[in-house]
Protein backbone atom coordinates (compact mmCIF):
# COMPACT_ATOMS: atom_id res chain seq x y z
CA UNK A 1 0.00 0.00 0.00
CA UNK A 2 1.43 3.37 -0.85
CA UNK A 3 3.08 5.27 2.01
CA UNK A 4 0.91 7.66 4.13
CA UNK A 5 1.62 11.47 3.14
CA UNK A 6 0.85 12.97 6.26
CA UNK A 7 -0.30 11.56 9.77
CA UNK A 8 -1.43 12.31 12.97
CA UNK A 9 -0.45 10.03 15.77
CA UNK A 10 -2.46 10.28 19.28
CA UNK A 11 -2.67 13.96 19.10
CA UNK A 12 -3.71 15.44 22.29
CA UNK A 13 -4.59 18.99 22.69
CA UNK A 14 -6.18 20.66 25.59
CA UNK A 15 -7.83 24.26 26.23
CA UNK A 16 -7.96 24.70 29.95
CA UNK A 17 -10.41 21.88 31.09
CA UNK A 18 -11.95 20.67 27.52
CA UNK A 19 -9.41 18.47 25.83
CA UNK A 20 -10.56 19.13 22.16
CA UNK A 21 -8.41 15.84 20.83
CA UNK A 22 -7.77 12.62 23.35
CA UNK A 23 -5.17 10.81 21.54
CA UNK A 24 -6.88 11.43 17.64
CA UNK A 25 -5.47 9.92 14.48
CA UNK A 26 -5.66 10.63 11.15
CA UNK A 27 -3.93 9.53 8.17
CA UNK A 28 -4.17 11.44 4.22
CA UNK A 29 -2.08 9.43 1.59
CA UNK A 30 -1.21 11.29 -1.89
CA UNK A 31 -3.81 12.00 -5.10
CA UNK A 32 -6.60 11.74 -2.78
CA UNK A 33 -9.58 13.16 -1.25
CA UNK A 34 -10.02 12.09 2.17
CA UNK A 35 -12.80 13.84 4.23
CA UNK A 36 -12.81 14.58 7.84
CA UNK A 37 -16.23 14.30 9.63
CA UNK A 38 -17.93 14.31 12.90
CA UNK A 39 -20.51 16.17 15.41
CA UNK A 40 -19.82 19.82 16.78
CA UNK A 41 -17.28 19.86 19.38
CA UNK A 42 -15.28 16.28 17.85
CA UNK A 43 -12.05 18.16 17.07
CA UNK A 44 -12.05 18.45 13.16
CA UNK A 45 -10.78 21.81 13.47
CA UNK A 46 -8.32 21.62 16.01
CA UNK A 47 -6.82 18.85 14.55
CA UNK A 48 -6.32 20.59 10.45
CA UNK A 49 -4.98 23.51 12.84
CA UNK A 50 -2.12 21.17 14.46
CA UNK A 51 -1.40 19.68 10.92
CA UNK A 52 -1.21 22.68 9.73
CA UNK A 53 0.73 24.77 12.42
CA UNK A 54 -1.81 26.40 14.19
CA UNK A 55 -1.61 24.82 17.15
CA UNK A 56 0.84 22.58 18.56
CA UNK A 57 -0.24 19.20 20.15
CA UNK A 58 -0.01 18.67 23.92
CA UNK A 59 1.45 15.39 23.10
CA UNK A 60 1.37 12.99 19.73
CA UNK A 61 2.89 13.58 17.01
CA UNK A 62 2.59 14.72 13.46
CA UNK A 63 4.43 12.84 10.46
CA UNK A 64 5.09 13.87 6.93
CA UNK A 65 5.93 10.75 4.70
CA UNK A 66 6.84 8.39 7.58
CA UNK A 67 8.57 11.09 9.20
CA UNK A 68 7.93 12.87 12.45
CA UNK A 69 7.62 16.69 11.79
CA UNK A 70 7.29 19.92 14.19
CA UNK A 71 4.87 22.39 12.76
CA UNK A 72 5.63 25.12 15.00
CA UNK A 73 3.72 27.84 12.45
CA UNK A 74 1.71 28.39 9.80
CA UNK A 75 5.06 29.11 7.42
CA UNK A 76 6.61 25.70 8.93
CA UNK A 77 3.52 23.84 7.58
CA UNK A 78 3.63 26.35 4.00
CA UNK A 79 7.50 25.34 3.63
CA UNK A 80 6.02 21.19 3.47
CA UNK A 81 4.10 22.10 1.31
CA UNK A 82 1.33 22.02 3.58
CA UNK A 83 -1.92 24.66 2.77
CA UNK A 84 -4.87 25.32 4.22
CA UNK A 85 -8.10 27.52 3.80
CA UNK A 86 -9.88 28.35 6.76
CA UNK A 87 -13.84 29.19 6.71
CA UNK A 88 -13.20 33.12 6.98
CA UNK A 89 -10.66 32.66 3.63
CA UNK A 90 -8.31 34.89 4.50
CA UNK A 91 -9.05 37.44 1.03
CA UNK A 92 -8.05 40.92 0.46
CA UNK A 93 -11.50 42.44 -0.66
CA UNK A 94 -9.48 45.49 -2.37
CA UNK A 95 -7.32 43.50 -4.44
CA UNK A 96 -7.98 41.70 -7.55
CA UNK A 97 -7.83 38.06 -7.72
CA UNK A 98 -4.55 37.52 -9.02
CA UNK A 99 -2.77 39.99 -6.41
CA UNK A 100 -4.74 37.60 -3.58
CA UNK A 101 -2.97 34.25 -5.52
CA UNK A 102 0.52 35.93 -4.68
CA UNK A 103 -0.35 37.85 -1.78
CA UNK A 104 2.93 37.86 0.54
CA UNK A 105 4.46 35.98 -2.14
CA UNK A 106 4.35 38.59 -4.73
CA UNK A 107 6.47 38.90 -7.71
CA UNK A 108 9.25 41.53 -8.55
CA UNK A 109 10.16 42.31 -11.70
CA UNK A 110 13.52 41.61 -12.84
CA UNK A 111 16.36 44.72 -13.27
CA UNK A 112 17.19 46.84 -10.65
CA UNK A 113 13.57 48.11 -10.39
CA UNK A 114 13.80 44.68 -8.22
CA UNK A 115 15.30 46.40 -5.49
CA UNK A 116 12.75 48.81 -4.94
CA UNK A 117 10.24 46.26 -4.74
CA UNK A 118 8.45 46.59 -8.02
CA UNK A 119 5.88 44.12 -8.87
CA UNK A 120 5.60 42.16 -12.05
CA UNK A 121 1.86 43.10 -12.17
CA UNK A 122 2.03 41.33 -16.17
CA UNK A 123 3.38 38.42 -14.72
CA UNK A 124 1.05 37.40 -12.14
CA UNK A 125 -2.40 37.94 -14.17
CA UNK A 126 -0.64 35.42 -16.74
CA UNK A 127 0.19 33.01 -13.94
CA UNK A 128 -2.94 33.61 -12.18
CA UNK A 129 -5.47 33.08 -15.06
CA UNK A 130 -3.18 30.27 -16.19
CA UNK A 131 -4.12 28.54 -12.67
CA UNK A 132 -7.53 29.41 -12.81
CA UNK A 133 -7.89 28.47 -16.33
CA UNK A 134 -6.41 24.88 -15.52
CA UNK A 135 -8.33 24.32 -11.90
CA UNK A 136 -11.91 25.80 -13.76
CA UNK A 137 -12.38 28.65 -11.91
CA UNK A 138 -14.57 31.11 -13.90
CA UNK A 139 -14.63 34.65 -13.65
CA UNK A 140 -15.84 37.36 -15.35
CA UNK A 141 -13.01 39.40 -15.43
CA UNK A 142 -9.75 38.53 -12.94
CA UNK A 143 -8.87 41.47 -12.40
CA UNK A 144 -12.49 42.07 -10.35
CA UNK A 145 -11.73 42.91 -6.66
CA UNK A 146 -12.57 40.06 -4.45
CA UNK A 147 -15.23 41.52 -3.26
CA UNK A 148 -17.09 41.54 -6.21
CA UNK A 149 -17.59 38.75 -7.01
CA UNK A 150 -19.87 35.93 -5.73
CA UNK A 151 -19.37 33.34 -2.49
CA UNK A 152 -18.49 30.59 -4.89
CA UNK A 153 -16.37 32.58 -6.72
CA UNK A 154 -14.28 33.75 -3.87
CA UNK A 155 -14.14 30.43 -2.32
CA UNK A 156 -12.60 28.99 -5.55
CA UNK A 157 -10.05 31.74 -5.76
CA UNK A 158 -8.90 30.64 -1.89
CA UNK A 159 -8.96 27.02 -2.95
CA UNK A 160 -6.57 27.96 -6.04
CA UNK A 161 -4.39 29.89 -3.98
CA UNK A 162 -3.46 27.22 -1.75
CA UNK A 163 -3.27 25.14 -4.96
CA UNK A 164 -0.85 27.24 -6.39
CA UNK A 165 2.06 27.08 -3.45
CA UNK A 166 0.98 23.51 -2.08
CA UNK A 167 3.16 20.79 -2.99
CA UNK A 168 1.55 17.91 -0.54
CA UNK A 169 -1.54 18.67 0.71
CA UNK A 170 -4.21 21.59 0.74
CA UNK A 171 -6.68 21.36 3.97
CA UNK A 172 -10.04 22.60 3.31
CA UNK A 173 -12.46 23.72 6.13
CA UNK A 174 -16.12 23.62 5.29
CA UNK A 175 -15.24 25.15 1.96
CA UNK A 176 -18.84 25.18 0.53
CA UNK A 177 -20.65 26.41 3.56
CA UNK A 178 -23.28 29.18 2.85
CA UNK A 179 -23.12 28.54 -0.75
CA UNK A 180 -25.75 27.79 -3.49
CA UNK A 181 -26.04 24.45 -5.28
CA UNK A 182 -24.76 25.72 -8.05
CA UNK A 183 -21.57 27.37 -6.37
CA UNK A 184 -21.16 24.33 -4.30
CA UNK A 185 -21.05 21.93 -7.59
CA UNK A 186 -18.58 24.46 -9.01
CA UNK A 187 -16.12 24.04 -5.52
CA UNK A 188 -16.51 20.54 -5.63
CA UNK A 189 -15.26 20.31 -9.49
CA UNK A 190 -11.87 22.57 -8.20
CA UNK A 191 -11.39 20.02 -5.65
CA UNK A 192 -11.23 17.40 -8.01
CA UNK A 193 -8.99 18.97 -10.36
CA UNK A 194 -6.62 19.94 -7.35
CA UNK A 195 -6.68 15.94 -6.38
CA UNK A 196 -5.59 15.64 -10.07
CA UNK A 197 -3.19 17.41 -10.26
CA UNK A 198 -1.66 15.41 -7.80
CA UNK A 199 -2.11 17.27 -4.76
CA UNK A 200 -3.70 15.60 -1.33
CA UNK A 201 -7.05 17.20 -0.20
CA UNK A 202 -8.40 16.81 3.06
CA UNK A 203 -11.70 18.47 3.46
CA UNK A 204 -13.76 19.20 6.57
CA UNK A 205 -17.69 19.22 6.08
CA UNK A 206 -20.97 18.76 7.55
CA UNK A 207 -22.71 18.17 4.20
CA UNK A 208 -22.88 14.30 3.99
CA UNK A 209 -24.21 14.09 0.60
CA UNK A 210 -21.36 15.92 -0.84
CA UNK A 211 -18.81 14.20 1.33
CA UNK A 212 -20.25 11.06 -0.60
CA UNK A 213 -19.95 12.49 -3.84
CA UNK A 214 -16.28 13.99 -4.02
CA UNK A 215 -14.18 12.36 -1.15
CA UNK A 216 -12.52 8.99 -1.63
CA UNK A 217 -12.04 8.44 1.83
CA UNK A 218 -13.81 9.35 4.91
CA UNK A 219 -12.38 9.49 8.44
CA UNK A 220 -14.79 9.87 11.45
CA UNK A 221 -13.87 11.49 14.73
CA UNK A 222 -15.81 11.60 17.96
CA UNK A 223 -15.35 12.95 21.05
CA UNK A 224 -11.33 14.05 19.74
CA UNK A 225 -10.68 10.61 18.47
CA UNK A 226 -11.02 9.15 15.26
CA UNK A 227 -13.67 5.86 15.17
CA UNK A 228 -14.26 4.70 11.95
CA UNK A 229 -13.04 4.62 8.38
CA UNK A 230 -14.43 4.53 4.78
CA UNK A 231 -14.22 3.78 1.46
CA UNK A 232 -16.93 6.37 0.16
CA UNK A 233 -17.49 4.14 -2.83
CA UNK A 234 -18.90 1.26 -0.73
CA UNK A 235 -20.09 3.45 2.16
CA UNK A 236 -23.51 5.13 3.03
CA UNK A 237 -25.01 7.97 4.64
CA UNK A 238 -26.81 5.92 7.22
CA UNK A 239 -23.40 4.53 8.04
CA UNK A 240 -21.65 7.87 8.28
CA UNK A 241 -23.98 9.02 10.93
CA UNK A 242 -23.96 5.87 12.82
CA UNK A 243 -20.62 6.24 13.55
CA UNK A 244 -20.78 10.16 13.99
CA UNK A 245 -23.69 9.66 16.69
CA UNK A 246 -21.67 6.44 18.37
CA UNK A 247 -24.10 4.01 17.19
CA UNK A 248 -21.71 2.41 14.58
CA UNK A 249 -18.78 1.68 16.49
CA UNK A 250 -16.19 -0.01 13.80
CA UNK A 251 -12.73 -2.10 15.23
CA UNK A 252 -9.48 -0.88 14.87
CA UNK A 253 -10.62 2.38 13.59
CA UNK A 254 -8.43 4.11 16.14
Amino acid sequence: MTEPLLEAHDVVKTFGRVQALRGANFTVYPNEVVALIGDNGAGKTVLVKCLSGVFQPDAGEILIEGKPVRLDSPLAAMHRGIETVYQDLALADDLEAPANLFLGRERLVAGPLRWFGVLDRKRMLHEATAAFRELGVQLQDERMPIESLSGGQRQSVAVARSVVWASRAVLLDEPTAALGVVQRANVLQVIRKVRDRGVAVVLISHNMPEVLQVADRIEVLRLGRRVARFQAADTTLEQLVGAMTGALVQEGAA
